[in-house]
């Protein structure tokens, strides 16, 4: 008899890895049955015809949110304490003091990490957020369906997600084995794991090494290590499409060059519009000495601000704003869900670009992976004021301590940006090789394989 796995969705985060992918075919392949336990608002039966179990009740404990918030913060404390960084600091939220209630809970997520900066202050945290999730009517919910549909593994897409505390804890409860994965490749040293699992799934080596490193509580044989789905499909030549196919959809000029800018959310580079201007100044400079380039601007797809509308008016002649393919389907940032079509557009992207000029993200890994080089912009903006998130901090996070300095093309200030640029096109500087070696630290290779070794990590845990 086949074993029955529930791939638990708290969000929307883990559609593109888990669903989007061959993932489910592959899990079938290999004599599972799949199931997805859906807490996210993406009716994976209705677009993709996949079996679904919906978790209709989304209340987690009105505590829960403060607790977790409180959790790292703590966790970030004893990070920097631990390991005498100043870099854990810099991963902290600001807190609200804008209203009564939201005063409030900033003291005490405030008093928490001043006075609970120990293991058994943030053990505490941990099973206080816990046992709220215990006592509510979703976790009730989340055991009923368990009970009713008897899967023998349950595997969270996220370790991010309050949403998935209740799932999970009712499947601990009931003896369920429950596996975690870890989503993206700079979460374990930001104090981003909110659930605990009998075992967890990671993209690496390094990721491993963290997880032991910032958890001592896990056990080596707890860790399991695959790579991530994230990167398969630019492996899939199917999804490629010709030079003129594409051009043509987007309505590219046949006879120029692109470059891709990929843009960041606002918390990273709330300035990024800026960093898209000196880049099409770069263009129109290098236009003018004879080359013929444009550039496919790819904003981050839950940015609706509206902050790079003068910057695309004012270089229309430049940039072709190619928006990524995913949905609204509520009216909040959160409600945005990708779809699988928009995969095509990236691998396309990527293939069809000649460079990306990116702020920090693992963009440099997809179109390292078409043999593209990546720019990344090193210098603040003068419209930087007091108040503002400067974007140097993200180069010192602790993923990017693993970053050969010549993975990318730096640049420095805004001259920069145009010399990298045409270095890169007269094939003066390539730094593609060295991002491969990083990536094989950051990611398992053979990439393409990662959903094969994830569900040969699952059977071992039924």
């Amino acid at each position: 008899m086949s074993k029955k796995i529930f791939v638990l969705f708290p969000d929307g985060v883990g559609l593109r890895n888990f669903a989007f992918t061959n993932f489910k075919e592959i899990g079938e392949d290999s004599g599972f049955e799949v199931v997805y336990w859906n807490n996210s608002i993406f009716p994976l039966k209705d677009k993709l015809g996949y079996d679904e179990v919906v978790i209709e009740n989304r209340s987690i404990h009105p505590k829960t949110g403060t607790l977790n918030r409180a959790r790292k913060r703590v966790e970030l404390a004893l990070s920097k304490k631990r390991f005498n960084d100043n870099v854990y600091p810099t991963y902290r939220f600001p807190l609200s003091f804008k209203t009564l209630k939201a005063t409030l809970k900033s003291l005490f997520v405030k008093y928490h990490e001043v006075t609970h900066a120990t293991p058994k202050g943030w053990q505490r945290l941990m099973d206080k957020m816990y046992s709220a999730e215990r006592s509510t009517q979703r976790y009730k919910d989340c055991k009923a369906q368990l009970e009713e549909y008897q899967p023998d593994l349950v595997f969270c897409t996220t370790q991010r997600s309050t949403q998935a505390i209740a799932p999970m804890l009712a499947a601990q409860d009931l003896d369920i084995p429950t596996v975690c994965w870890v989503y993206s490749w700079d979460n374990v040293p930001k104090g981003m794991s909110t659930i605990g699992a009998d075992y967890y799934i990671v993209w690496s080596q390094l990721m491993k090494d963290e997880l032991l490193k910032y958890y001592p509580k896990t056990n080596p044989n707890q860790i399991t290590i695959t790579g991530t789905p994230q990167f398969e499909p630019h492996y899939d030549t199917k999804l490629l499409q010709t030079r003129d196919q594409f051009f043509s959809d987007h309505n590219l000029d046949i006879d120029k060059r692109y470059i891709c800018f990929s843009g960041d959310d606002e918390t990273t580079s709330p300035l990024d519009q800026y960093y898209l201007e000196d880049v099409a100044k770069a263009v129109r400079k290098l236009n003018r000495e004879g080359y013929n380039l444009g550039i496919i601007f790819r904003k981050v797809p839950v940015d609706f601000s509206g902050r790079y509308d003068e910057v695309l008016k004012n270089y229309s002649n430049e940039i072709i704003a190619i928006d990524p393919l995913w949905e609204p389907m509520g009216n909040q940032w959160n409600t945005v869900m990708p779809t699988k079509e928009d995969f095509k557009l990236l691998v396309n992207t990527c293939h069809h670009s000649d460079l990306v000029v990116n702020i920090c993200s693992s963009m440099v890994f997809d179109f390292a992976i078409h043999n593209k080089p990546c720019i990344y912009p090193n210098y603040e903006q003068p419209q930087l004021k007091k108040g503002v998130r400067d974007i140097g901090q993200n180069y010192n996070y602790v993923h990017f301590r693993t970053m050969p300095e010549d993975a990318v093309v730096w640049a420095l200030n805004k001259a920069e940006i145009y010399k990298g640029i045409k270095s890169v096109l007269d094939g003066t500087v390539n730094p593609t090789s060295i991002a491969k070696e990083w990536f094989k630290v950051i990611n398992q290779h053979p990439c393409n394989m990662a959903s094969e070794r994830i569900w040969e990590a699952l059977k071992d845990f039924t």
